[in-house]
């Protein structure tokens, strides 16, 4: 993406919720160089931030209520928290959790669209959010896979102010002209019960690598290293808990 530091309305954070914490530490480490960093106080319920040398680039958590799926989320930055209430359910979303403060971190809410697509918002404090982008082992691109594409193009657009391209292929979001994701429209080949959903991308030094790796390590390769037209070379993979998430050749470029 286009977007190399936390800026408002973007993508600032990607949290994995899993079944089992230490097991997926061992994945990630293997797949991406991560350095688990957990932190020990009991109030932080086991969170375990993922380090690329001294950036913090993403966290791995273990599953916080009953019912909730093993599943990577999608942080997007604003100013005010509380506000940002106000705007989600005005747009005809809902507020699931928050705001809930996080130490002296910050304060998030975990929201859905209209179309059903979980996301968190984040209000940064001492912790604005990933330390790195773009760079192997960190956060590059973020997408969208929806049914109904043009009511969280109306969403999204009002709640963070977003551009959408126009192009029916592919719509990618983007801030002040800076593209940092994009909108799959969901069709017959989903099946029913996948609901509409947040996929985070993380660039890797080589695609086919990670594939392999994630079928090494108990993890499935769910779309097949592709070389997009005009675009970077991709795979969609799902890690041995059951957590979806993609990776893109570093220096590809959309």
């Amino acid at each position: 993406m286009k977007l190399h530091e936390p800026v408002t309305g973007g993508p600032c954070w990607a949290e994995l919720a899993t079944t089992d914490l230490e097991a997926a530490k061992r994945f990630y480490t293997k797949l991406f160089g991560w350095y688990p960093d957990p932190d020990p106080r009991q109030q932080a319920g086991g969170c375990t931030i993922a380090r690329i040398d001294e950036a913090a680039v993403a966290a791995l958590t273990p599953l916080s209520q009953q019912g909730q799926p093993v599943a990577w989320n999608v942080s997007f930055a604003v100013r005010d928290a509380d506000a940002a209430v106000r705007q989600v359910t005005a747009a005809g979303g809902a507020v699931l959790q928050g705001p809930t403060d996080v130490f002296d971190a910050g304060r998030y809410v975990v929201a859905a669209d209209p179309t059903g697509a979980v996301f968190q918002v984040w209000q940064g404090r001492s912790f604005p959010g990933a330390g790195l982008f773009n760079a192997p082992g960190s956060l590059g691109w973020v997408e969208l896979l929806t049914r109904e594409p043009d009511r969280a193009a109306d969403f999204y657009t009002t709640v963070f102010g977003w551009s959408v391209g126009a192009s029916d292929r592919y719509p990618q979001w983007g801030i002040d002209g800076a593209d940092f994701g994009g909108m799959v429209t969901m069709d017959d080949k989903f099946p029913h019960e996948v609901p509409a959903h947040w996929l985070p991308y993380f660039a890797v030094a080589d695609v086919d690598t990670a594939a392999v790796d994630t079928t090494d390590g108990g993890g499935t390769v769910l779309m097949e290293p592709t070389s997009v037209p005009d675009g970077p070379r991709i795979a969609v993979l799902r890690d041995p808990q059951g957590a979806m998430f993609g990776v893109y050749r570093a220096g590809d470029e959309r």
